[in-house]
């Protein structure tokens, strides 16, 4: 009884000791575990028991118990500081916080969905086998299998290869089909982005005017532009650190308006100066967006009638904050057929099936190499300039999210390759499974 006695004693001093020094982190714990598990079930329509088991097995993450009904979500931390996330046909679900008011009803995009009977990418009828006699079919299948081994480490869920437009390679993880949508996470910056690259084709914006928002007219913040968020070299101050208390957690999980934090931070050096990779800059950048419309409906509407629903990506939803703002850091969902779909736009140069969405120099300015990046970053894209990939083309650019969501465009190849899952390097090794699949292209 004794010996029982000490050791109870000593897990209670255990778990006392973890829970007072990650008290602070008790909002982001259950913040991420409940606003995961809801948009999860009510987008995919996943298995709770399925998410609870994979998407918030993290560390800390699933310390958290969740509970859902498929519309919300609730999440604690050994029955404290409970985060609820709520949902909305539409617009997917909200972290919400003491300031959230049920009785407030946000605007629900206006979408026009793809019926036409075209095959991919140009509507969701399935092709005939299209075979190129540059591409070895058997090779790339070894490619896109060597994504899977191993799967408890590499954790991949789903991989799509398109080639000259057509898909010459797919595979899903059990639970997976062509019509699950995925989680982009910061995949969602690129597609944020592409939105300014359609605006200045329309000749609605000048990338390089000053952004002059309230406030910054006193101090250096009054010389940012538009091209210095999206090339995040505002020289505003902004952590992105996801392991602490940062602003980037505070944003995700705390905040009601996030399009707001970024532009409260003071300037740390003249824009162009520094290069900070910050998702407060794409949300405020979902911000600026939504001031040069006159209606919060005309702001919801835009990104689809300007590019989603335009090109068929029928499946994908940009979910917002409590203020109706789009999170335009993170929360994108597509299928992976949808994300192979805008990895195509830009491989076809920002013409789809006839019609220019964005000029074709916008593709040379989101990969081109910005200042202080070391090459690895453009336009609210990465890139492969500074050969981080040895083994795969220097054109190569690509839209990259959290636990190794990728659009990979390589317009040497001619090629589109998407990869999603919940790792990365080191466990998912990039550079390899693209060599794999480049390996059966000549």
């Amino acid at each position: 009884m004794k010996i029982l006695k000490r050791i109870l004693l000593i897990l209670f001093v255990i778990i006392t000791v973890a829970v007072y020094f990650n008290f602070p982190k008790l909002n982001f714990i259950s913040g991420y575990a409940s606003k995961n598990m809801a948009s999860t079930v009510f987008i995919t329509d996943r298995s709770a028991k399925s998410i609870e088991l994979n998407d918030n097995d993290v560390p800390l993450i699933n310390l958290a118990d969740v509970e859902t009904d498929g519309k919300s979500a609730s999440a604690s931390v050994f029955g404290l500081m409970e985060r609820k996330a709520i949902c909305h046909e539409g617009l997917g679900c909200t972290l919400v916080n003491k300031d959230y008011d049920p009785n407030v009803t946000m605007p629900v995009p206006q979408r026009v969905k793809n019926e036409n009977n075209l095959v991919f990418p140009y509507g969701d009828k399935e092709a005939k086998d299209t075979v190129f006699s540059n591409v070895d079919y058997d090779i790339l299948k070894k490619g896109i299998n060597s994504a899977f081994t191993n799967n408890e480490v590499q954790k991949t869920r789903t991989v799509l290869v398109a080639h000259k437009n057509h898909i010459i390679g797919e595979k899903y993880l059990d639970g997976f089909t062509k019509d699950t949508p995925i989680l982009g996470w910061s995949m969602t910056k690129s597609v944020l982005a592409t939105l300014y690259g359609i605006l200045e084709y329309q000749g609605k914006i000048d990338l390089n005017e000053p952004v002059l928002l309230e406030g910054w007219e006193k101090d250096n913040r009054k010389k940012i532009t538009l091209n210095h968020l999206l090339r995040m070299q505002s020289g505003l101050a902004w952590d992105e650190d996801y392991t602490s208390i940062s602003d980037v957690t505070r944003m995700l999980f705390m905040d009601a308006d996030m399009t707001n934090s970024q532009a409260k931070k003071e300037a740390i050096a003249p824009p162009t100066e520094v290069w900070n990779y910050s998702s407060g800059t794409s949300n405020l950048l979902s911000g600026i967006l939504r001031k040069r419309f006159k209606s919060h409906q005309d702001y919801i509407n835009y990104p689809y009638e300007a590019l989603i629903d335009k090109i068929g990506m029928s499946s994908m939803l940009i979910e917002t904050d409590m203020k109706g703002n789009f999170v335009g850091s993170s929360y994108a969902w597509a299928t992976t057929r949808d994300w192979a779909k805008f990895g195509l736009l830009y491989l076809n140069k920002g013409n789809w099936n006839g019609e220019q969405l964005f000029d074709e120099s916008w593709v040379d300015y989101v990969s081109e190499p910005t200042l202080h990046s070391d090459g690895t970053y453009g336009g609210h894209f990465w890139l492969n300039a500074n050969g981080k990939y040895p083994d795969v083309p220097r054109d190569l650019y690509s839209a990259n999210g959290y636990q190794g969501q990728r659009v990979f465009i390589i317009p040497s190849k001619d090629l589109v390759v998407v990869r999603t899952g919940l790792a990365e390097a080191p466990d998912f090794d990039i550079n390899l499974f693209l060599k794999n699949i480049l390996a059966a292209i000549k």
